[in-house]
This record gives structure tokens, sequence and C-alpha cells, in this order.
């Protein structure tokens, strides 16, 4: 059970998500997960010496520190009292233990890396009662160059033990591991510079890719627009070893081959090879189709657009799913009946899936006359549609599937400068690569829609000039959900957001009706970054 107590409000919200991942104080810690970690990471390179020379001054005080990842996972644990110690070990909390605060609770490591601030928890304040005993001073270190959370310090006493000077204490030691992460990206910039001055000797076009750092020669520059640099940052964010593909740059198609630089810390080397120039593609109208025509996809993919498009006939008429929900059927099945009379042009039902099962009869029979006017249906995912509804697409002469935004990022670029020219942006206006970038890595469940809202919103931020990540809202920023995943990755993702809404954020209940354990969906939610739900 859960204690009713009176906390202060950052350690309150810290309850009250524990409580709703289905933790109990009194068994948390007694399963406690052990995984390997890798001890040669750039965060305990960097923080390795600062460590060792505060637990130099720390010896003999009977203080510990811990220091985790960003998953969570501690990678480094210190005591200087050999009784310390084995209380650490009696909790099993050691290297590759997860302290994520929806696997213990209140702690000043999972906490702050949940806050993504500084904080003491002292105490009772500690969800579980094994950690009690304890005040904890955590603070998180960010990388100084790109900002991205690289994981937390904390400096841990007896409660009887606590004082405000440990907090100040732990921060100027985070800050000294920042600046080791800076000197140490610098060094990594001299590594992928100099690798990337030798590939440039041949002659051949070839980008480096950096955690802050672009560079081209003037073969590649030629062949790159601000577009392509987004798709080639997302390639290098994506690879795990060499490989070689074939990419549709802005300026004709490609053979890319990627390699990573050893020594870089994450550096990429791309060559690119053009192959035969393809005649650049224009969309056209074309014949519109015979017969009826269905119109699938999720919310926001463009369906209404579609639908115009493939209007055979003229003239063209609109009934909405939404009608029949708020004026009722019998207005409806008026309104339907009066168009069929006319026996001309193309009839839309817009969110035909929306429809009750009385006037999908009507619909159908319809469909079934051969009679004008010609039906243009709209509707989502043919895979999710209700029983009485999955008849109706199936008359229909074609099928159009829209895919989600999502399945459709290499286009992004394109797709984002045309809504540009749709929304009268002025001709200064242009998106940034690192504009292009947080674009690339959100999975847009509001589809185009969304997209234009955002592009709206920078639009209208500034009269002309660069779009850049700080005209976009803050859910698109870099530690945001995730980039460029799978198919099969984004079905799982849709899946398990799909589930935590339905169960109003309860991840256990969440956890049982996607049929996987509560540490399994942890570990898929900060895999897949799934942060709102």
């Amino acid at each position: 059970m859960i204690e009713r107590r009176r906390f202060r409000e950052p350690i309150a919200r810290s309850w009250r998500r524990a409580a709703l991942a289905g933790l109990a104080p009194d068994t948390v810690l007694r399963d406690v997960r052990v995984v390997d970690v890798d001890p040669r990471s750039h965060l305990l390179a960097a923080a390795a010496p600062v460590i060792e020379e505060l637990n130099d001054r720390l010896a003999e005080t009977g203080m510990c520190t811990v220091l985790v990842d960003r998953e969570g996972r501690v990678v480094h644990r210190w005591c200087g009292d050999p009784r310390a110690e084995n209380i650490f070990d009696d909790l099993a909390i050691g290297v590759g233990t997860s302290l994520l605060e929806e696997t213990i609770g209140t702690n000043a490591l999972g906490t702050a890396l949940e806050m993504r601030t500084g904080i003491a928890v002292h105490g009772g304040e500690h969800f579980a009662e094994r950690l009690r005993a304890f005040s904890c001073y955590g603070h998180p270190i960010f990388h100084p160059t790109t900002r991205r959370i690289e994981g937390v310090l904390d400096i841990t006493v007896l409660a009887r033990s606590a004082s405000p000077l440990l907090s100040p204490l732990v921060a100027k030691a985070v800050a000294d591991i920042e600046q080791q992460l800076l000197e140490g990206s610098r060094i990594s910039e001299r590594v992928l510079l100099a690798a990337f001055q030798t590939a440039s000797r041949r002659s051949r076009p070839v980008v480096a890719v950096g955690d802050d750092m672009f560079v081209t020669n003037m073969a590649a520059s030629d062949l790159l627009d601000t577009s392509d640099m987004a798709s080639l940052r997302n390639l290098a964010g994506d690879l795990s070893g060499s490989t070689e593909l074939e990419l549709e740059l802005r300026s004709g198609q490609a053979v890319l081959t990627a390699e990573r630089v050893p020594g870089s810390r994450g550096g990429v080397l791309i060559y690119i090879q053009p192959t035969e120039r393809r005649t650049p593609r224009t969309p056209t109208t074309g014949a519109a189709p015979v017969g009826h025509v269905c119109i699938s996809g999720q919310p926001g993919t463009g369906r209404t657009t579609a639908a115009r498009q493939h209007a055979p006939q003229r003239p063209y008429s609109v009934l909405t799913g939404g009608q029949a929900i708020i004026g009722g059927s019998a207005a409806w099945a008026e309104q339907f009946a009066s168009i069929v009379r006319a026996e001309q042009g193309t009839l839309c039902i817009d969110g035909v899936d929306l429809l009750p099962p009385e006037l999908i009869e009507i619909v159908t029979r319809h469909a079934r006359s051969g009679t004008a006017p010609h039906l243009v249906l709209t509707c989502g995912p043919l895979d999710g549609l209700p029983g009485h509804v999955r008849a109706l697409p199936a008359l229909c002469a074609s099928t159009v599937e829209l895919l989600p935004l999502a399945n459709r990022l290499g286009e992004l670029p394109a797709i984002a400068e045309a809504m540009l020219a749709e929304l009268g942006a002025d001709k200064t206006h242009h998106l940034t690569p690192g504009a292009l970038r947080a674009l690339g890595g959100y999975w847009w469940p509001g589809n185009l829609s969304e997209l234009h809202a955002v592009l709206e919103r920078a639009v209208r931020a500034h009269a002309g000039g660069a779009i850049t990540p700080a005209d976009f809202p803050a859910h698109l920023a870099p530690d945001g959900p995730p980039r460029d995943l799978a198919r099969l990755e984004r079905a799982e993702r849709d899946a398990i957001v799909a589930a935590l809404r339905g169960c109003g954020g309860n991840k256990v209940r969440a956890a049982q009706q996607l049929g996987i354990s509560r540490t399994t969906l942890y570990a898929k939610m900060r895999t897949l970054r799934i942060q709102t739900y």
C-alpha cells in the first residue's frame, strides 16, 4: 500500500509516477536486474579522473559516489567505508543495476534523469523502504556540445549526515565532467577531421559527420543541398557498422558507402558515388479512376485532399461521418438520397468508417447499383475498420493507402518545402539543417496535419529568414520521441502508446494488455523514447 505523506512538490510528483508504474515501497529492490555496461564508454572516460579526485576528498567520510548513464544503469560505484560498501551489496546496487525511477521509485539518480535537473532526496522521501536510511544528491550531466543528457552523478550519505554543502559539491564535479566531455569531443573531432582529410585526397565526394560537425569536400558540396544533409545526418545516426545503400539526392541518384571512424566517438565518413541522373518526376493528375474509390490512412495523412484529387466526375459533393454523429442518421440519409437522385458527379463520404450500420447498408446498396454518382470513400487503415464497414472498400474499383508521415521521412524535406509554399512563406524562409534534423527525428502521430501546424507556427513567428529548431514546439527537441525507426519498430511503438493511453497511463495494466512484463515495457519505452502518450 502506498503511504499518504506530505512531500515537497518534486518528490510528491515522483511518488505519483512510481505509484502509477505499479511499484510498492516494500517490494522494490527485491528483484534487481543487472545488465552489462560498456566499461569504455565516453561518459566513463570523461568522468573517471573527476570521480577519482572526488573520491580522494571523500575518503573515510562514509560517503559514496554513484554514476549512472542516460539509461539509468550504474556504471560506477565507490564507497569510502567498507560498511557502506556492504550495505550497497546487500541492496544489490552495483555496476549494471538500473536505478530508473520507474524501476525503484523516487531516488536522486533516477529522479534527476526524469526531471533533468539536480535534486536531493532525504531519508523517508525515498520511495523504496530500504533506501530510507540514506540522503542522496544527484545532478544530471549534459554534453556541452549536443546538450544531450549523458548520465547522473550522485553522492550518498547516511541520512543523519546530510548536509546542504553536498549539492554544490556534486554540481561542481558534474561541471568538471562536462568539461572533460567537451575536451574529449575536440579530440574525437580531430580524429574525424584527419580521416576526412585522408579520404578527400582521392578526390571523390566525401562527407564527415560527427556530433556537432558536418564537413564536405568540394565534390560532395556540389551534389548536396540542405535536405540531403539532413538525410545524411539521419543515416549517420542510425549506423551500427559499415553499409552501402542507394539514396536519391536532390541532384540525382547516388550510391552511398558509410563507415564508422575508430576513435572519433561515433564519427562517420560517407562516400558518394553519383549514378545515372534521373529525369525529375513531376506529379500529374492523369486520368481519374473509373468506378468507386476508397482512400484509407491514419488521420492527418491527407485523405480529404486525396479524395478530391481522385474524383472522376463533377459536380463534387461531400458528406462526412461526423455529420451523421451530430445530426443523426435520418438527416444524413435524406442528404445522401438527395445527392443520389441527381445521378451525376462524385460523392465523397469523408470518414465512412464513422457511419452506423444502417447508413453503411444504404451506401453499400448504392455502391452495388453501378449508377452515378461515383463514390470516393475515406476511412482509417483498412485492417482497423469496424466489422460492419469492411465489405464496403471491397466494392471499390481502386483502393489508395496513404502511408503515415513516419514512413515517409525520406520525402519529408520536399514535403516541408511544398508546405512552406502553400503557407505563403516569404521567399527568404528556409529550413536549416538543424530544423530538418528535428523534423526528421520526430514520429509525427498527427501526420501531415501536424507538420502543417508546426510549419505554420514557425512561419508566423518571424517574417523571413532561417527556420531553426528553436521555432518548433519543445516536443520536437533532440531528446524527444525517436528519430528514424524502422516500420516494425514504429508499429511496436504505436501499439505501446495505444495501450498506455487505453490504460490511462497505468504501466502495469498496459504491460498486461500487451502480454509483456513491466520491465520489458520500461525497456521498450526507453528504447523507443516514449515520453508522452
